[in-house]
């Protein structure tokens, strides 16, 4: 499905793949029968490299790792700019290893089952599978030593669980018949699974890898409305759940660090600190609103769309730059470029036990 040159692979040290879901998917769900589409405007409004057309990204601009990307690779110093292709686009560009692959799934969880009411999605599992067919055909191409070599100096990051969280919140359906495991139990559940999956791509060669942890759901738009908290507060509830979540996750970070260093890393991105503090201190971060999205409403059906007129469109704000969320789940381009800065290079509060650009540099 995915077209690789590798004829510049001993050029190229910042290759990056993605994995994940609404948050870093660069148009995979636009090549399958899901609900979960950001293909049509106003998304990708503010994306300069499409002209402001959509391309199946959850918000107005760049998303998180589209940002640390540009920050970190080499071909900025030409000015050129290259994002990571969706896996399951049909031309990706020919000099593919130059940026990487993203591979990342609207709606998409650590569980395999997460999701599965938005009917197409790439599950965290396959999304690894989907890798080690690209890894297949690397060593076809230049032998298992190159390939293996390319590999260590890519990074890896993998942004999932944020759905995992949705669909246990969300009311139980009655027909599936299906009882709500303890908030305990799916933690445990998410850490194990995750670890699997990381384990995984070790063993495909990845050695420098970025863990995201979930932000603060109980804040999106979505979830307050869905929980029925007021203006200005967080639900408690989920945010409850989150945090019980990341902590066994930077537990097991650490673990893994422990284990399979010194060639191998793990940076554990600590989302949710930094949503909380951007909350919490919103106008010191030039944002004027924190508590509804930018497009479409903070009540369902939540929906962000263009219509062929004004009467038949969502409501879009005027200053996307003064909104923290883009619509009832994601954040702005705005918000992301805070995020992806205090990851970059930011302290151990941000990303431990190193930041971003660190990770870039360490043992390449």
């Amino acid at each position: 499905m995915v077209v690789l040159s590798l004829q510049l692979l001993p050029s190229l040290p910042y290759a990056s793949f993605v994995f994940g879901d609404s948050l870093v998917d660069a148009g995979n769900n636009d090549y399958l029968f899901t609900l979960s589409k950001a293909d049509s405007p106003p998304y990708g409004i503010d994306f300069a490299p499409s002209g402001g057309r959509p391309t199946g990204r959850f918000t107005n601009g760049r998303t998180i790792s589209d940002i640390i990307g540009m920050k970190t690779q080499s071909c900025q110093a030409m000015g050129e700019t290259s994002f990571p292709p969706p896996y399951l686009a049909p031309n990706t560009s020919s000099n593919i290893l130059s940026s990487g692959i993203n591979y990342a799934s609207g709606s998409s969880g650590i569980l395999d089952e997460t999701g599965s009411l938005f009917i197409g999605r790439v599950p965290l599992r396959q999304q690894i599978n989907y890798f080690e067919e690209t890894r297949g055909f690397m060593v076809r191409m230049v032998g298992e030593n190159a390939a293996a070599k390319f590999l260590k100096t890519a990074i890896f990051s993998v942004t999932s669980g944020s759905n995992d969280i949705l669909n246990y919140l969300e009311p139980s359906i009655p027909f599936l018949g299906k009882e709500k495991v303890a908030p305990a139990v799916l933690q445990d559940m998410m850490v194990s699974n995750l670890t699997l999956h990381l384990k995984h791509l070790h063993q495909l060669g990845a050695r420098k890898f970025i863990v995201v942890g979930i932000g603060p759901l109980g804040c999106i738009p979505y979830v307050r409305a869905l929980m029925l908290v007021e203006n200005g507060k967080c639900s408690s509830v989920a945010d409850r759940l989150i945090q019980g979540y990341n902590m066994k996750l930077s537990r097991k970070i650490n673990q893994l660090n422990q284990e399979m260093g010194p060639e191998t890393i793990f940076v554990f991105a600590n989302s949710y600190q930094i949503v909380i503090e951007i909350i919490k201190n919103y106008r010191q971060y030039g944002f004027e609103n924190v508590n509804d999205p930018c497009c479409g409403g903070s009540f369902p059906p939540f929906l962000c769309f263009r219509g062929p007129d004004a009467g038949s469109s969502s409501v879009l704000c005027k200053d996307r730059s003064k909104f923290v969320f883009w619509d009832a789940y994601h954040p702005t381009e705005a918000t992301n470029i805070i995020i992806a800065k205090r990851l970059l290079d930011g302290d151990a509060s941000a990303a431990y036990p190193v930041n971003v650009r660190r990770l870039y540099e360490y043992a390449s």
